[in-house]
C-alpha cells in the first residue's frame, strides 16, 4: 500500500518535473540568448531590448511560486480542464521557471570569452552563427549545470504545489502524511525527493565534467 502510493507519487512528480522543465527551458532559453547578446558590449547590443527584456525576467521572477500558482490556476483550467492534479499544474511549474530558466543562460552566455567571440567576428561569422557555432558550444557545461538547478528547482515547486492539490510527492507527504498523521509516509516521501535531488545533481555534474574534458 504504502510501496504503491511512494510509486505513484514518485512517477508523478517525474512527470510533472519533466515537462515543466522541457516548456520553462522552450520559453527561458532563447530569452536567456536575447538577454546576453544585447546587453551592453555584446554581438546585438540593444538597450531597448535589453531592458524590457531585464524587466519582465525581475518581475516575474519575484513572485512566489504559490502565489503564482494560484493566479495561474484559471490559465491551468483553460488549458487542461482541471486545477487539480499534476498535469494542471506543469502550468504553473513551466511559467514559474522559465525566468529562472532565462536568468541562468544569460549568465552562461556572459561568461563565454569574449576573445572567442571577437576571433568568430573577425572571420566574419553572422550573428547567428556566432549564437550557433561559439557562444552554444562554449557555454554548454555551465548550461548542463544551470539546467540540473532548473530540475532540482522544480523538484522543491513541484513539492509545494502538494499544499493545493498539485500531485506528487508534495501530495502525498501533505494529504496523507502531514493531514492524517500518518508520520512513515511523510519521512519516504521526503526521502525519495532527497535521493532524486541527489541523482540529477550527481547525473549533471558528470555531464558536465565530461563536456569540460571534451573541450579541452
Amino acid at each position: 500500500m504504502v510501496f504503491n502510493m511512494l510509486l505513484q507519487g514518485t512517477l508523478e512528480t517525474i512527470y510533472m518535473v519533466f515537462f515543466s522543465g522541457i516548456v520553462s527551458l522552450i520559453i527561458g532559453f532563447p530569452c536567456g540568448i536575447l538577454g546576453a547578446i544585447t546587453s551592453k558590449g555584446h554581438i546585438f547590443e540593444n538597450k531597448t531590448i535589453y531592458r524590457i527584456l531585464n524587466g519582465i525576467i525581475n518581475v516575474t521572477r519575484s513572485f512566489p511560486y504559490i502565489i503564482l500558482m494560484i493566479l495561474l490556476l484559471p490559465l491551468s483550467r483553460l488549458i487542461i480542464g482541471t486545477t487539480i492534479g499534476s498535469t494542471a499544474t506543469i502550468i504553473p511549474l513551466s511559467i514559474s521557471a522559465a525566468p529562472f530558466v532565462a536568468r541562468v543562460v544569460e549568465n552562461c552566455v556572459l561568461e563565454v570569452d569574449r576573445g572567442v567571440i571577437e576571433a568568430s567576428e573577425s572571420l566574419g561569422a553572422s550573428n547567428f552563427t556566432i549564437i550557433r557555432k561559439v557562444i552554444i558550444p562554449e557555454a554548454l557545461p555551465s548550461l548542463v549545470q544551470g539546467i540540473t538547478l532548473l530540475l532540482i528547482n522544480l523538484i522543491g515547486l513541484s513539492a509545494m504545489a502538494g499544499a493545493i492539490g498539485g500531485g506528487g510527492l508534495g501530495d502525498l507527504a501533505i494529504r496523507f502524511g502531514y493531514n492524517r498523521f500518518k508520520v512513515d509516509i511523510m519521512i519516504y516521501s521526503v526521502l525519495v525527493i532527497i535521493l532524486l535531488v541527489q541523482g540529477i545533481q550527481l547525473t549533471g555534474n558528470l555531464i558536465s565534467n565530461r563536456l569540460k574534458k571534451n573541450g579541452r
